[in-house]
């Protein structure tokens, strides 16, 4: 049985975690994948931020909002390895981009169109990718979004519905280029 709000309070870190894990691990690291674009990253992410809790069980406020606060934890720590990126990024010297294989095969299009996506969805400003992500990847709800990033539910609403017209004119424009 997975863990609900009402089921952790009363269970012990390695219990309690371990169910969350087995739950929800999974959708997690899909979350960080769509904010960093990297399975492995994803992955550590998630990983550290179950660390974190397991560690902070005995402190928590609110046991039964341990997977609130384990998504709250991995898009802040996602918005943390961005930004170390875009320092590393600043010092590094600048490699050219390398272009998406395009192949015939079938698969590698599919990978080429997600890479697209992933990108177009990386460009977007953070606040808006992070609400995309949230959304429509989780499926979770205006009021949840708005509680886990502190926002007001029409800020939700604002950055939804920019983020998503951004998209389509970003791959309308792809999509243009291709043919």
């Amino acid at each position: 049985m997975a863990p609900t709000r009402s089921h952790t309070s009363g269970w012990s870190a390695d219990e309690a975690l371990e169910l969350l894990y087995a739950a929800h691990f999974r959708q997690l690291v899909r979350l960080g994948v769509l904010l960093v674009r990297d399975v492995g990253t994803a992955e550590e992410i998630v990983q550290d931020c179950f660390l974190a809790v397991h560690a902070k069980w005995n402190r928590l406020h609110d046991p039964d909002k341990a997977l609130a606060y384990l998504r709250q934890s991995v898009v802040n720590r996602c918005r943390s390895h961005l930004r170390h990126l875009s320092v590393v990024r600043r010092h590094a010297d600048r490699e050219a981009p390398l272009d998406p294989a395009h192949g015939a095969d079938h698969a590698a299009h599919d990978h080429a169109r997600r890479a697209t996506v992933l990108d177009a969805l990386r460009r977007l400003p953070r606040r808006q990718r992070e609400v995309l992500a949230l959304r429509y990847y989780l499926d979770l709800s205006e009021a949840e979004i708005a509680d886990l990033l502190g926002i007001s539910r029409g800020a939700v609403k604002s950055h939804a519905s920019r983020g998503a017209a951004a998209l389509r004119a970003t791959l309308g424009a792809v999509l243009e280029e291709t043919r």
